[in-house]
């Protein structure tokens, strides 16, 4: 496996964006598995966030209402691709965060700017306290915001028809047509607050639309190398 460490103390940090669908997810975590690096799910952390709301009852809706239940989450992340859990104080809320009712709800806590910023410094406390070589940080705006000086950044997309397939593949529970109108809406809100569509300057644009799951990896891996080698 080529090594792709560098010298410094900190970990080195992989920024990967991109719309649902575009496979980020499982790209960044064998991407990490490949390089022995951790990786980050960031948008778990705001879906967890929603589930809390819903728990409690809350109106995503409402952004004063968001920031109050944000004052009490106790959150908590694997960074290890292979041990991957997410938990809100003592719950396990890996599997409960992808339910359609915290998908249909996390737009709404996501677009709260006060939460955002307090959740971006939770990520990048948690890439710093890895004590890992590197970590591969996936989401919406991670090359822009939350780790724009990282010496990786890309941004990993496919065609709208590419990303409504794949989501249908992954959500057995719901009909295609069903989970492409949810994904075309989920990308139409999250565009009113960051836009994850554009590659920013400097960014690398990896298209996986004709791609196959192992052939994305590669290339990926291969901006990587370039960029960390540079």
């Amino acid at each position: 496996m080529t090594d792709f460490s560098t010298s410094h103390e900190a970990p080195a940090i992989i920024a990967i964006d991109g719309p649902a669908g575009s496979g980020k997810s499982s790209v960044s975590k064998q991407v990490a598995r490949r390089l022995g690096y951790g990786y980050l799910d960031t948008g778990a952390a705001y879906r967890a966030l929603a589930w809390l709301a819903i728990q409690r009852g809350v109106d995503t809706s409402d952004a004063s209402s968001v920031l109050d239940v944000s004052g009490d989450f106790d959150y908590a992340i694997s960074l290890d691709p292979d041990d991957y859990w997410v938990r809100v104080g003592e719950t396990d809320v890996t599997a409960a965060i992808r339910e359609p009712e915290v998908s249909d709800a996390v737009s709404g806590v996501a677009r709260v700017p006060p939460v955002r910023e307090g959740i971006n410094h939770l990520f990048r406390a948690l890439v710093a306290g890895s004590g890992l070589p590197g970590v591969i940080v996936e989401g919406r705006d991670i090359t822009t915001v939350v780790a724009p000086d990282a010496p990786v950044r890309v941004l990993l997309t496919a065609s709208p028809e590419v990303r409504a397939a794949r989501r249908s593949a992954e959500v057995t529970t719901q009909d295609a047509a069903t989970v492409a109108a949810a994904l075309h809406r989920r990308d139409a809100s999250d565009s009113t607050v960051v836009d994850f569509l554009t590659a920013a300057p400097g960014v690398v644009v990896v298209d996986s639309t004709d791609l196959d799951f192992d052939q994305t990896v590669d290339a990926v891996l291969n901006v990587i190398g370039t960029g960390i080698t540079r």
